[in-house]
């Protein structure tokens, strides 16, 4: 699965600097450590400029060209800012605005270097060329960073950084504009559903979507002071935590949909989940071979999103608030998010773990090779 083993490199990467520390490392005078969160901070507010203008010119003193690793991460950043500005000119969307704030979770300084990790909640804002009408929307995106930085004579630099950021995708390779009949806000009115008493006993829907926003994690928007749920590990650095956050949106007892855990899907607490609980493939063919759920379809984007005479709306109309999508890679299931309702203009958002995304458009991070798979949770 090409996704999840770039991302297990990097998780690795993360969890070395993250927990490294050294005998002669020190912490910093209050001063200087604050010097360096203010050039944090002013890093990111760039990089949001930078998605705002498309001018690289905003990021590139933050970072040494004469560095390899440092020079790879600026390279890293204009590849991320490519894909997304691509992705929304493709979907007829212009990026209005793009917010950071950061919090700093571990900080080692030896001389003029310091090794810093923290999270970034960040805010992007879009409206759609040929709907001036439909108000601004928001989305937000949560990631973990590691970053290495020196003090050069011209102020700090970022000499190396590893984040997991699901948008490091080829932009050549976005899925094509330009499909007749999306987005479609008329299926806005139709999503609405309502459950009787006797479905809730199987599947709460409505406490499902709810759980989904609260534990978002670090993303802008979520709940919870953007903290994931402490009753359950956390596996972003195990391989990561999309399918155990959809385990707990469908399973929690207590605060989600409350489907009944079974002996092969089950999470023991202070023990961890079982391996249809968090792992992708497995959890796939639990849901659709022991009753818990049925698939609607399997497709690219524009499979899934054009209309056709078995799915008038097109095949994703059919996912209800509280669904799933799967993304297949390869023929492996990769990543799961949890469908959650559509923007002002129709189009299907998602919210999700690794990285933490909180009513993000399904296909923003994936490209037109992408299999989707749309799976309706039972009620």
């Amino acid at each position: 699965m090409k996704k999840t083993m770039i991302h297990l490199c990097i998780m690795m990467m993360l969890t070395s600097i993250i927990s490294a520390s050294s005998v002669r490392a020190y912490t910093a005078p209050q001063a200087d450590k604050q010097e360096v969160t203010n050039f944090l901070a002013n890093l990111y507010a760039a990089r949001n400029q930078f998605i705002k203008s498309g001018d690289p010119s905003a990021i590139q003193p933050y970072y040494d060209s004469k560095n390899a690793t440092s020079k790879g991460a600026m390279e890293q950043e204009l590849h991320r800012t490519h894909y997304l500005i691509t992705w929304a000119e493709k979907r007829g969307i212009v990026l209005t605005d793009a917010t950071a704030s950061i919090n700093l979770t571990r900080y080692n300084q030896e001389g003029s270097t310091v090794k810093v990790a923290l999270f970034q909640t960040s805010k992007i804002s879009y409206q759609y060329k040929e709907r001036p009408d439909i108000a601004v929307q928001s989305f937000g995106v949560g990631t973990r960073h590691a970053l290495t930085l020196r003090h050069a004579a011209n102020g700090w630099q970022v000499i190396g950084e590893w984040y997991l950021d699901p948008m490091d995708e080829n932009p050549d390779l976005i899925a094509p504009e330009h499909i007749a009949g999306f987005p479609n806000p008329d299926i806005i009115r139709h999503s609405q559903h309502t459950q009787s008493a006797a479905q809730k006993k199987r599947f709460n829907r409505e406490q499902a979507i709810a759980y989904a926003t609260k534990y978002a994690g670090a993303a802008w928007g979520t709940g919870n002071n953007g903290k994931y749920n402490t009753k359950y590990r956390d596996y972003t650095y195990l391989g990561g935590d999309c399918t155990n956050f959809s385990s707990q949106v469908i399973g929690d007892p207590l605060e989600g949909g409350g489907l009944a855990m079974t002996e092969q899907w089950k999470y023991i607490l202070h023990e961890g989940g079982s391996r249809a609980w968090i792992q992708t493939d497995r959890f796939k063919d639990f849901l659709l071979y022991n009753g818990y759920a049925s698939l609607i379809t399997t497709g690219t984007f524009s499979d899934i999103v054009k209309r056709t005479i078995k799915h008038p709306q097109g095949a994703i109309a059919k996912l209800v608030p509280g669904d799933l999508i799967a993304y297949m890679l390869e023929g492996n299931v990769d990543h799961f998010s949890i469908f959650v309702g559509y923007d002002s203009n129709g189009y299907p958002l998602v919210n999700s773990h690794t990285a933490d995304r909180y009513r993000v458009p399904f296909d923003l991070g994936w490209d037109q090779t992408t299999q989707y798979l749309l799976i309706h949770i039972k009620d």
